[in-house]
């Protein structure tokens, strides 16, 4: 049989083959299309200074028009096709048609975040950002989209659509309710990036403090640092407030922040001996050198006040101490000098006055960053008698016999009597 008796014979192949040459022509022409987009847009938006060429590449504004040409191109050469059945052709019609719809909509929407993230670079964005605005956008662009895609597949009109979803609004709503804040919510958590699979999120008020392990329509679930696991529905993620860790983790320092609390009791101003001493630590000959040489011209150029030393500027053991510190975080080898570093004094209270150390581990590792905070306090809580200064805390036990055994005499009898 020749091929020409076998066509005659099986009339379909015609159709098979015209099939198969239109979805080739489709495939080349979306080829053709995303090359030229490719090869026109970028240098055209270079010759004009259009500074979001990058933009529009990262969020696939030219590859999601791209795929619109194909389902053009097949919903024009569908009725070519020899012997193409009537109810195959418009079913084919109407899905190019609504897949054109979508791929639109879709690089409109990928177009709006160009634009938002063309705004964020403008001088003063931050305090007028234009993103609540074109998300509200793209939700009414999404919906127009839909019911237009809906409205090609049934081939029917979109006001006729409108106003049966209007009629079982009510109903869906209150069958799919937690489906609908979950929905909107996984929009939100994906659109925002709020949260991802392998964030340390922190929700006290549901027990969750732990690693995100999967992010599901419904719920999310958290890995707790005990190995327990909390499920939080996800709707819950947008209605309360949560912290999320990805920031320390990208920024490769985690914060200490903690305060020694010393004894009010313990401070004082340093003598010439005592200035003498501290010269021994490396780490304090610049401070001291400075400080001195600063105290000395004041007090020259005020030669009535430095007569008598109470009017006079000099040095005090916890001034010096917290300049200690402060040179101590800055040569440590563990401490992220590129991020925030002070040491300051917080207002006195009835435990002494707290000198808290605020800086940035070089690492997040979490036992190693407990490790290198551990150090820190042991080394000062050490050298904190050096400066003639003592930690503050609570009588004990041991304080009062101390006491008693070191009390002289009629003192120790009167003690020993009050006890």
């Amino acid at each position: 049989m020749t091929p020409s008796e076998f066509l005659h014979a099986y009339p379909f192949v015609y159709t098979l083959i015209g099939l198969a040459a239109l979805c080739l022509a489709a495939w080349a022409a979306y080829g053709a299309t995303r090359l030229t987009l490719a090869r026109v847009v970028g240098p055209l938006a270079k010759r004009t200074a259009f500074i979001g060429d990058e933009l529009l590449v990262e969020h696939r504004v030219v590859h999601r028009l791209a795929y619109a040409v194909p389902s053009l191109v097949i919903h024009a050469g569908a009725g070519l096709v020899p012997g193409m059945p009537e109810v195959l052709l418009i079913l084919i019609r109407n899905v190019a048609s609504a897949f054109t719809a979508i791929t639109l909509m879709l690089a409109t929407g990928a177009f709006l975040n160009v634009v938002n993230d063309l705004y964020a670079r403008r001088p003063g964005a931050a305090n007028r950002p234009i993103k609540g605005y074109l998300q509200l956008l793209k939700i009414v662009l999404y919906t127009v989209g839909a019911i237009i895609a809906v409205a090609f597949l049934t081939e029917r009109s979109p006001l006729l659509l409108l106003s049966s979803l209007g009629a079982l609004a009510a109903v869906l709503t209150l069958v799919f309710k937690d489906t609908l804040l979950s929905l909107v919510a996984s929009i939100q958590l994906t659109s925002n990036d709020m949260v991802r699979v392998g964030d340390w999120i922190e929700m006290p008020q549901v027990n969750a403090d732990g690693d995100v392990i999967d992010i599901a329509l419904h719920t999310v679930k958290v890995q707790n640092w005990d190995k327990t696991i909390t499920t939080v529905p996800t709707y819950r993620l947008i209605s309360d407030s949560f912290k999320n860790w990805r920031g320390m983790q990208q920024s490769g320092g985690r914060r200490i922040k903690r305060a020694l609390n010393i004894d009010l009791a313990s401070i004082r101003f340093l003598t010439p001996d005592e200035r003498t001493a501290l010269r021994r630590f490396a780490l304090m000959r610049p401070y001291l050198d400075a400080k001195q040489a600063e105290l000395e011209a004041w007090n020259a150029s005020h030669p009535d006040r430095a007569a008598e030393p109470v009017n006079a500027r000099r040095l005090t053991n916890i001034g010096c101490f917290r300049a200690y510190v402060q040179a101590y975080l800055r040569a440590h080898p563990r401490i992220h000098q590129g991020m925030s570093l002070m040491v300051r004094q917080l207002a006195p209270g009835p435990t002494g006055v707290p000198l808290e150390i605020y800086c940035f581990t070089a690492t997040i590792a979490w036992a190693e960053y407990e490790a290198i905070q551990s150090d820190i306090f042991d080394h000062l809580f050490a050298i904190l008698p050096e400066f003639g200064l003592k930690v503050f805390q609570q009588p004990t036990g041991w304080d009062i016999q101390t006491a008693i055994e070191d009390a002289p005499g009629a003192r120790k009898i009167a003690l020993l009597a009050n006890s």
